[in-house]
């Protein structure tokens, strides 16, 4: 497959005689059938799925969030699906309409829906969180029960294993599905050089793990980049491919009707990247179209309910853990840290919303959807830009300030009346920023000044990447900027907590142990330096990480590891000291550490952290669930 790769490009305006013809006997048909009654209605079943990274805690699942990822590559898609208007020629997805308020209000915090007769667009996601054997049986009879002809799959790296095993088990069941798969792993493992016919594909690409034979051919397309109005042309094209007398895609007729509609519309927005992926050949179709405007995108959970429930953020009258969604207004970091896999060189150039009352609008939005906090998951808030922060901070505070005569009534429409403006006086929410950002790019007055304007627009937390307390780690990570004579990182760290606790903040925080140059003597210091900011009460949450090799970043390069990562055998040996750590897998956490050195981080953090570590441990597998069918 790898031996016969072919990269086409469309500038499109060229409408084929032939294509035109085709469109119209499939229209005609396709009236001919619902007239008769051949067929019920127009649409075909469609699954989406979010590979999970087990991060289940003896039995409860630990800060699982929402499938943010799915539902933003996902966003482009289903809103035209259901706006159809002529989008689709004939047949079409079943993504027909959106939640109404009532069912977003009624949703508990388990990702699993019931998939009904007619679904709702958020009940066609299936959101395990963990893989295990009662996650596979469910998907199986999901399977089983809905009969889909397309499953879309996202997955990052360390869940890439269980996605394949997720599209194994979709061919398995339903042999005609057609599987697309996208996320960071296809991201970073699954590259086109720009302005150039060379595909780039790491070993451990899904691409690569088909073609050598390590996994069976269970996905048919791969999406990778800014995706969103990608996947949205190869969803077109794969309704197409449906066979009218069978009702099932057939695959060999994608790849004409994608180029047909690519020699037609031209390459789709953004900078993305689709492969079809062939039993013989490779067929890829770099899309460079006009830059995109994330302002433009529909908000991710338009399409989808808030299920995330956040223990940092809880009632204060009945201390109710309250419904929290999560905001992003960038894609990515401006800075390049050499572990980290969202680094805007690796995301393809940093973009935020162009407005920051757009950021504002987003919040009504999601607060009329029933939000009661938020949470911005941009890597560093407004990618730290005071500017951008101040203004958005001063328009959320006048508005959460203001009588319901006083609102511009498109937010007041989106917050959906009196209700949602209660819940917006009420809402609290909680964002990232970096040490450096606070302490070292700015004066303390300046970044004094940005928390009182987050803390008076809502903001009740904030959460600091402080990575390691060793200076001998972190002069070789490209953080810690600026630095001057007498000031060591952790002085940094202990001055940037405590500026955000002093303005009345509770502060979490990041620990990622296996850097360059961690020894035993570095993480004691890191684990005394935290314990002792704990002691103080400065911090009020610490997370320890172990750190895991993503394809593309610069470490994994450093370390040796580009060609030894496995992210594709399903069954793994996920055995205890690793399954106390999110991501961490044997043969893909960090070289500088042993398993002794895992277990002692372990022991050492639960013991001198206490009630103040966010643990996030594991359930093992069993053995091979597979078993179970």
């Amino acid at each position: 497959m790898l031996n016969d790769i072919h990269v086409h490009r469309f500038p499109g305006g060229t409408v084929s005689s032939g294509f035109e013809e085709l469109l119209s006997a499939r229209r005609k048909r396709l009236s001919e059938d619902l007239a008769l009654g051949r067929l019920p209605h127009r649409n075909f079943p469609v699954l989406a799925v979010l590979a999970p990274v087990m991060t289940q805690a003896e039995g409860e699942i630990t800060y699982p969030g929402d499938p943010m990822c799915l539902y933003a590559a996902l966003s482009v898609a289903v809103r035209n699906a259901v706006r159809d208007a002529g989008h689709y020629n004939d047949l079409a997805p079943g993504w027909t309409r959106f939640p109404d308020l009532s069912y977003r209000m009624s949703v508990g915090e388990d990702g699993y829906r019931s998939y009904t007769d007619s679904p709702n667009t958020d009940e066609t996601v299936f959101d395990p969180r963990v893989w295990d054997r009662a996650a596979r049986e469910r998907w199986i009879g999901l399977l089983r029960e809905t009969r889909p002809r397309i499953v879309l799959i996202s997955s990052v790296s360390p869940a890439h294993r269980y996605a394949l095993d997720i599209a194994g088990l979709a061919k398995a069941e339903i042999p005609g599905v057609y599987v697309i798969l996208g996320g960071r792993h296809v991201d970073e493992t699954t590259t086109c050089v720009p302005g150039a016919d060379t595909l780039m594909i790491a070993p451990s690409s899904t691409l690569a793990v088909m073609d050598d034979g390590r996994v069976p051919h269970v996905v048919d397309a791969t999406v990778s980049g800014e995706a969103y109005h990608s996947l949205d042309l190869l969803m077109r094209a794969v309704a197409l491919s449906v066979d009218l007398d069978t009702g099932w895609v057939a695959p060999s007729a994608v790849r004409p009707r994608l180029e047909d509609l690519l020699r037609r519309d031209g390459p789709a927005p953004g900078r993305s990247l689709i492969t079809l992926t062939g039993q013989d050949a490779v067929h890829a179709y770099p899309q460079e179209g006009p830059r995109l405007d994330l302002t433009t995108l529909p908000s991710p959970y338009e399409a989808f309910a808030i299920r995330s429930r956040f223990p940092i953020f809880t009632d204060g009258a009945t201390g109710e853990i309250q419904r929290t969604a999560h905001v992003m207004v960038s894609n990515a970091c401006p800075y390049q840290c050499n572990f980290c896999s969202e680094t805007a060189k690796l995301a393809g150039g940093l973009k935020k919303f162009s407005q920051t009352h757009a950021g504002v609008e987003r919040v009504c939005e999601y607060v009329g959807y029933g939000a009661e906090a938020l949470f911005f998951d941009d890597s560093v808030f407004w990618s730290g830009t005071f500017r951008d922060i101040a203004e958005f901070c001063a328009e959320l505070g006048g508005v959460r300030r203001a009588a319901a005569g006083e609102l511009d009534e498109g937010l007041l429409r989106s917050l959906g009346g009196e209700d949602g403006l209660a819940r917006l006086r009420r809402l609290q929410w909680g964002a990232q920023l970096t040490v450096d950002v606070l302490v070292g790019l700015h004066r303390p007055e300046e970044s004094a000044t940005i928390l009182d304007l987050m803390r008076e627009a809502g903001c009740t937390y904030v959460y600091i990447g402080i990575e390691s307390m060793s200076t001998q780690v972190m002069d070789r990570i490209h953080k810690n900027l600026r630095r001057v004579e007498g000031r060591d990182w952790a002085q940094k760290v202990r001055e940037a907590t405590s500026l955000v606790k002093s303005h009345g903040l509770r502060v979490g925080t990041s620990v990622l142990f296996g850097l360059d140059g961690e020894t035993r003597a570095s993480i004691d210091e890191t684990i005394t330096g935290v314990s002792e900011l704990i002691d103080e009460r400065i911090i009020d949450l610490a997370s320890p990480n172990i750190l895991t090799y993503h394809p593309a970043t610069p470490i994994t390069r450093i370390h040796g590891m580009t060609d030894k990562l496995d992210y594709h055998s399903p069954w793994v040996d996920n055995r205890k000291p690793y399954i106390y750590f999110e991501e961490a897998f044997p043969g893909v956490v960090s070289v500088t550490l042993t398993e002794d050195d895992l277990w002692y981080i372990h022991n050492e953090t639960e013991r001198r952290w206490g009630a103040i570590r966010n643990d996030s441990a594991p359930v093992p597998l069993e053995q091979d669930p597979r078993q179970a069918r």
